[in-house]
């Protein structure tokens, strides 16, 4: 068999995978459940953070169990994404001569960058044994308008997401793009021109189920999601949205054998039909610039905020239609310690969040609300952006300056109280989430690209 049949081949399998996988999963034995050796998300497999099959490793530095380290050009913030023997990065790369700096004209910006030259909007794939480079295709050069975003922002912090055969990669106002695994444009889609609260720049990933791609673009003008056929970008439904601007990433999770896909926002959470987009239900109690992407599981939603009100509860899907706000659906909430930047992560069915985007861990037993234990100070980490992974019993926290903490889970945390195992750097910032498949644990950092495995074993 020659590499291009072999390659079909492969890629044929991971599609099949993929098109049968249920986004989001409710709990079940792992190994009847495909494609959990991919990461094919932000969120891995399941879109709740956790990696049910990966062995990751416990300890690594600059010196030790680096398996490989490639630099990367310009600046992204987006998670690598790892299907079969590659991974695949987005990237917004300055080129050309400097201009006078042009800052964000959008009202009440603070805190940004200016722009100072063009960009080149790149999706690159590296081979996953060694890192070296497959590919690197530029599939726009532009002048961003309105200056580069918040100063610790990106052009390129939507990750990207497959389906085993094609990558699809946005970049918000400057493009939606499909792409084969050998760099070539399928087809591309232009959304419009987001108008970002502060202009502190745009960042909501896409999230796909079978053959269908979802786009959330809430901001300060016409809000929508919108459901593109992944074959050829043709819209399925577009549905308008009364919100404002967020950051939050549409999930799709199936419940009772209807997919929904599941929006936070300011005003509303809302699920929506998959085939439709019609609201299947809807349910307030969220703060403005919502940033964090629900978790669901278990027929459960969990989603939180943390801006000017602080807010994280939990909606029960059985019997969910209308408007829940306050309703029995709305199974429990809380006020204290709630996440602004990073994203809960649901794992073994308890639910944990990071207060604001500091150290400060809260751990509750999904079904109830309790808190059986913690809250837990996570010392040595500052300012985090990354949302927690969790693998092999292990979770995953990092920080901007390039620290990474694993921390035990403990399923009977009475009798094995959870703690700090290791504490782990690395000399590159990190704003983006972790990717774990197989063994390997991959940091994208503001510099590099790190894959990262136990050479001495356990």
């Amino acid at each position: 068999m020659n590499i291009l049949t072999r390659r079909s081949v492969v890629l044929l399998a991971i599609l099949v995978l993929f098109n049968v996988r249920t986004a989001s999963a409710s709990a079940q034995d792992a190994t009847s459940e495909p494609g959990l050796n991919e990461w094919h998300q932000w969120r891995g497999p399941r879109g709740t953070g956790e990696a049910p099959l990966a062995i990751p490793p416990l300890t690594w530095s600059e010196t030790g169990n680096i398996v490989w380290k490639t630099p990367l050009p310009g600046l992204g913030h987006s998670t690598p994404i790892v299907v079969g023997d590659q991974v695949f990065v987005t990237t917004a790369e300055p080129f050309g001569d400097e201009f006078e700096p042009r800052y964000s004209q959008a009202e009440g910006a603070h805190d940004n960058a200016p722009v100072k030259q063009p960009y080149r909007f790149q999706v690159i794939a590296l081979q996953r044994n060694d890192g070296n480079v497959l590919w690197q295709k530029t599939v726009l050069e532009a002048v961003p308008f309105d200056g580069r975003g918040h100063f610790t922002a990106s052009l390129a912090s939507a990750s990207p997401v497959t389906d085993g055969q094609f990558v699809y990669a946005s970049f918000g106002s400057y493009g939606l793009y499909c792409l084969d695994f050998d760099g070539n444009i399928v087809w591309q889609k232009t959304l419009g021109q987001m108008q970002v609260k502060h202009g502190h720049g745009e960042g909501a990933s896409p999230a796909i189920f079978g053959n269908t791609l979802i786009v959330n673009w809430d901001h300060e003008g016409a809000s929508f999601i919108v459901a593109l056929d992944s074959a050829t970008g043709e819209e399925q439904w577009r549905a308008a949205r009364d919100e404002l601007t967020s950051w939050s990433s549409p999930i799709v999770y199936q419940h009772n054998g209807i997919a929904q896909v599941i929006v936070a926002g300011t005003n509303r959470i809302r699920g929506y039909d998959l085939k439709t987009g019609a609201i299947i239900w809807e349910c307030g109690g969220l703060s403005s610039n919502i940033v964090s992407t629900p978790v669901a599981g278990n027929g459960m939603v969990f989603a939180g905020s943390s801006y000017e009100i602080r807010s994280l509860f939990a909606i029960r899907l059985d019997g969910a239609s209308g408007d829940i706000t306050d309703t029995k659906n709305v199974a429990w909430k809380v006020h204290e310690r709630t996440p602004y930047v990073p994203s809960p992560l649901l794992y073994h069915g308890s639910l944990y969040f990071l207060k604001h985007y500091q150290g400060i861990l809260t751990r509750l037993e999904a079904e109830t609300g309790d808190e059986q234990i913690g809250p837990f100070r996570l010392n040595g980490l500052r300012e985090i952006y990354a949302s927690p992974v969790a693998a092999n019993g292990r979770i995953y926290f990092s920080d901007r300056d390039g620290v990474t903490i694993v921390f035990s889970h403990a399923d009977d945390p009475e009798k094995d109280v959870p703690r700090i195992i290791s504490v782990n750097k690395i000399d590159d910032r990190i704003s983006a989430s972790l990717a774990l498949a197989g063994n390997q644990l991959f940091i994208r950092g503001e510099k590099a690209l790190y894959c990262i495995a136990d050479n001495e074993g356990e």
